[in-house]
């Protein structure tokens, strides 16, 4: 083990919970239906190309491509696509499909058949995971459709439980005087190692006992059941340790630079893996599957604070050349979450305005202005909405968060079986009023189906965001504790691209915002004891009955 392992500032400062976990991955299967024939005497030899797109640039990169099938306008591809997923990113995806006329791989050789465009999150986040989509690209011309299903790979899903002790450990020695702690790491593609667990002090003792801790399997080898994990100075690795307690599990720890010394050195103790369970964990994909459905509300602050709308200074001032930070907030996150509400319809509110006809305050308005109904289509329509308030409300005051949070949280509160979470996005300049009801607000939401996200925006300094995002100290009213932190702030001056590259500044606000999300999520439904519904059956084309034969 080389001494780089032994750097004891990069262990002490190792943070679990950031410590990147590689994402869970998706296996897309490809089918289409009624393809164009392009093919005089038979029918066309399809193939299907996928293209991915880095997230700051728009430029379409060929990810993989599917087997040929031979003379079918109706192929179901046997060769998969697999791909990461992060719920906090939009990943957009291409298929192109071509009819196959020689051995070339050159594609401009063979003739197009159409393309679809869509997001990961759209597929995961359709009935069944199964998303249909029309085949376009060819003017004047049905180019049939292409269905695309996701599923979520099974060894994203295990988590291990594992304990371990040592056994006259050295006493001067990488492992301290006498306050010996393991570290693993994982062992990745490149040769390098990445610190993924640290295990607690034991104080004192050469003989410890660690206290058992659970870690997913992708976390500790990546789903890669053959790869090192390199703990202390030992070395094993997942199929090794998944033999569980036995004679192969016990472990001499090696010092080399000892080795190197001393002749007679054989080793600087031992240490033996006491238990190792596998557990199979339900996932945030599992439920989007199974028909989860997350509603999606902003809220937008109108107080005065902001500056007059009609002047280039104001946070809400409409540019003819640019979004303002309302704007692009409102894009950034809502472009990601509608992919995961089946109707895209989005209730919009806005507070701290004077309405008209008579100018009385409100700090719960429907931004379309119908209270009976606040609902926008889609994000587009969102937008839409809040163009036209700004030009029919009066900016005022004060900043109260607590009726908007109130709002959602009735709606949440009436349906807790988990067919439904909701994600509220309060976009403000920051300077709260009501902070003492918003906290109480926040704590009785904390046991309901739903998330906050506060984006910021302006030059106001953010403390009293900082305290409710409840990341350093739980947020509390009363005495009263939130159940689970559900609030997560960011501001959005920390995400200004200084290049003006507001494509890639705002895909960086979407993930900061959004990635905690999965999370708070999956701690309601486990604390509440809600199971995933079953997804529904596999779809069978009609007019395609399935066969047995005999």
């Amino acid at each position: 083990m080389n001494n780089s392992f032994l750097n004891m500032a990069s262990i002490g400062d190792f943070d679990p919970l950031n410590a990147t976990i590689p994402a869970t991955k998706v296996e897309i299967t490809v089918s289409c239906r009624n393809l164009l024939d392009r093919d005089t005497f038979s029918k066309s030899d399809p193939i299907c190309v996928l293209y991915t797109q880095g997230i700051g640039n728009k430029e379409w990169r060929e990810f993989g491509r599917t087997e040929v099938i031979d003379n079918t306008l109706n192929p179901d591809f046997v060769r998969k696509f697999i791909l990461d997923y992060f719920f906090e990113e939009r990943q957009n995806l291409r298929f192109d499909l071509y009819d196959v006329d020689s051995k070339s791989a050159n594609l401009s050789k063979h003739d197009f058949l159409g393309q679809a465009q869509c997001t990961l999150g759209e597929v995961v986040g359709s009935l069944g995971s199964r998303l249909e989509k029309a085949l376009g690209g060819i003017p004047g011309k049905k180019c049939g459709t292409v269905i695309v299903k996701a599923e979520e790979l099974s060894n994203c899903r295990e988590s291990v439980m594992m304990q371990f002790c040592g056994n006259k450990l050295d006493k001067k020695d990488f492992f301290g005087k006498s306050d010996p702690f393991l570290v693993f790491y994982r062992s990745n593609e490149d040769g390098t190692f990445t610190i993924c667990h640290k295990t607690e002090v034991v104080k004192n003792t050469l003989n410890p006992v660690w206290q058992a801790f659970k870690i997913p399997v992708r976390a500790l080898c990546n789903g890669d059941y053959d790869s090192h994990d390199f703990i202390g100075e030992f070395s094993t690795c997942y199929r090794e340790l998944s033999r569980g307690q036995s004679q192969f599990n016990v472990y001499e720890v090696v010092n080399q630079k000892k080795k190197g010394k001393k002749k007679k050195y054989l080793n600087s103790g031992t240490v033996t893996l006491l238990s190792f369970l596998v557990d199979i964990e339900v996932t945030f994909l599992d439920y989007i599957k199974g028909g989860t459905q997350i509603n999606f509300t902003v809220a937008i602050d109108f107080t005065a604070s902001n500056g007059n709308p009609a002047q280039p200074t104001s946070l809400h001032y409409m540019s003819p050349y640019q979004l303002n930070a309302y704007a692009m907030a409102l894009k950034a996150v809502g472009e990601i979450i509608q992919d995961y509400d089946s109707d895209k319809m989005f209730p919009a509110l806005g507070f701290g305005a004077k309405l008209p006809p008579d100018g009385r305050v409100s700090h719960e308005f429907a931004l379309n202005g119908n209270p009976q109904n606040p609902y926008c289509a889609g994000i587009d329509g969102v937008m839409e909405a809040y163009y036209q308030s700004l030009k029919s409300v009066h900016l005022y005051g004060p900043t109260n968060f607590s009726p908007v949070i109130n709002h959602v949280a009735r709606y949440a509160a009436s349906v807790k079986d988990g067919s439904q979470y909701f994600v509220l996005l309060i976009i403000t300049d920051g300077v709260i009023s009501d902070m003492a009801q918003t906290k109480e607000s926040i704590v009785n939401a904390s046991c309901l189906p739903m998330s906050i996200i506060i984006v910021g925006v302006g030059p106001a300094e953010f403390d009293a965001m900082i305290e409710l995002d409840g990341d350093e100290v739980r947020i509390s009213s009363r005495g009263r504790y939130a159940e689970r932190d559900i609030v997560q702030f960011v501001p959005f001056r920390d995400y200004i691209d200084r290049t003006g590259n507001h494509i890639l500044s705002m895909a960086r606000l979407a993930k900061d915002v959004l990635a905690e999300i999965p999370d708070q999520f999956l701690s309601y439904m486990r604390t509440r004891g809600i199971k995933p519904s079953p997804a529904p059956p596999p779809y069978t084309p009609p007019g395609q009955p399935l066969q047995t034969q005999i």
